[in-house]
């Protein structure tokens, strides 16, 4: 088989896993979209930018037979499998003349967990060692490889990632017998405890530019709505992930059907608005120090389709607010709806300048449309009369869901580009409308020109 049609098809039977895509599933392809062209996908940076990757499978040949995997090994669809050499030539190509600005090779169990872990390792080794390649690196670990192969892909990768694929065990053993929880969990421990090692190694030496285990963590993903957990458990998962494990970031996927099996469910579409919130609540884990008793209950076991979880929060507590914004610690400030990490850093370095007002706090990037129900200004309360919680919850509904000045991304950043080396000479490209990647010739969309 050609280089070009196993790009083609490998490039996109991975677009299904979203650890490393677009700010949702909805825009990582599963609207029906291809991506720019063969094997590219977007990701965006902290500061906003969109960074191109090179997202591939190894191979699509699977011994297991997930009912909700698109490359199961009961699927009628096209197969291939790249050599680690292919994969080396085809990123480096990309690489060098800035198409892309790194590499995310993910693969079916080709074989048995160890024989493909190996051919991913091989990959970056030869892309690393061979090549001096400095772009990014993420390798997806296969569930039930050795913790040595494990240990070398740490070596080479800036991130693995071990997909966690459905909450419960007992949803895994129904839709993926073949897969163990067991299998799963124990990649992630060990590298945890290399991690751990790694860190700690440096730390007695006093290493400065040492041997590093991946400068980007590890990370996961869950598939949203093929099972009926509910958002409390699927939140309770992460938050114990992040607990045990160091995870950096916990990936939700829209159920996308892709076959009439029986033990699937039959949704009309994907839950795009579940991810979304689901998103929304995990950052809140992360960047805001909520806990997952504070946003969902026995009672209260899914996230509100209407609000985003923090305004959901501040309804249900009106005797938390509101805050005076002169005078409440950061941590106050982050539980305002409309206010942010980066507007709450703000307001507490202009303040001590100068008295905020609601005008002075529009100019901090804070959502001041949200915000002015909950906050007052050297005591004053802007709004002329309280509405009463189920106004109060339509208002807040209907106001957009920009946080902070911007509006929240269903999946944040997947790594920040000033912790990379990328080429100097950028993504411009010299040629108009073509590019010969490998003996190829491929369209260069408008985007990279």
């Amino acid at each position: 088989m050609e280089l070009e049609e196993k790009l083609r098809i490998l490039g996109a039977a991975a677009r299904f896993d979203v650890t490393c895509s677009s700010r949702s599933s909805r825009e990582a392809g599963f609207a029906g979209r291809e991506p720019f062209f063969p094997g590219v996908y977007r990701t965006w940076s902290e500061d906003g930018r969109c960074l191109p990757v090179l997202k591939i499978l190894l191979s699509n040949r699977c011994v297991y037979d997930c009912a909700y995997c698109v490359n199961r090994a009961s699927a009628s669809r096209p197969r291939a499998s790249f050599t680690p050499s292919e994969v080396a030539r085809v990123t480096l190509d990309y690489y060098r003349r800035g198409l892309v600005r790194g590499l995310f090779l993910s693969s079916a169990v080709w074989v048995s967990p160890d024989h493909t872990m190996e051919k991913l390792v091989l990959a970056a080794r030869e892309l690393r060692v061979g090549h001096g390649f400095r772009g990014y690196i993420h390798l997806k670990v296969i569930p039930g490889a050795s913790p040595e192969l494990v240990r070398e892909a740490g070596l080479y990768a800036d991130r693995l990632s071990v997909n966690i694929e459905l909450p419960t065990e007992e949803s895994l053993h129904r839709l993926a017998p073949d897969k163990r929880r067991e299998d799963i969990l124990a990649p992630m421990g060990e590298i945890r405890r290399q991690e751990e090692a790694y860190r700690e190694m440096g730390e007695c030496r006093g290493w400065r530019r040492g041997p590093t285990f991946l400068r980007a963590g590890q990370t996961t993903q869950l598939i949203v709505g093929a099972t009926p957990e509910s958002d409390l458990q699927i939140l309770e998962l992460a938050e114990g992930l992040y607990r045990d494990f160091g995870l950096r970031r916990v990936y939700y996927s829209a159920f996308f059907p892709v076959s009439d099996d029986p033990r699937l469910p039959a949704l009309r579409e994907p839950p795009f608005l579940r991810e979304h919130r689901l998103y929304q609540a995990d950052w809140l884990l992360r960047r805001y120090g909520f806990r997952v008793e504070e946003l969902l209950d026995g009672e209260r076991p899914h996230l509100d389709e209407m609000l985003d979880p923090k305004s959901a929060w501040a309804l249900r507590n009106p005797d938390f607010f509101p805050v005076e914004v002169n005078r409440a610690d950061y941590h106050q400030l982050l539980r305002v709806p409309g206010i942010g990490p980066r507007s709450a850093r703000r307001i507490i370095s202009a303040r001590s300048r100068h008295s905020l007002d609601l005008h002075s706090l529009a100019g901090l990037g804070v959502a001041v449309r949200r915000a002015r129900w909950f906050i007052t200004c050297n005591g004053r309360y802007f709004q002329k009369k309280e509405l009463d919680p189920e106004s109060l919850r339509r208002e807040l509904g209907s106001g957009g869901e920009r946080e902070g000045g911007r509006a929240p991304a269903g999946q944040p950043s997947l790594f920040d580009a000033s912790e990379y080396a990328y080429p100097s000479h950028g993504t411009g490209l010299r040629s108009p409308d073509r590019v010969t990647v490998s003996g190829m010739r491929i369209p260069v969309p408008s985007e990279f020109l």
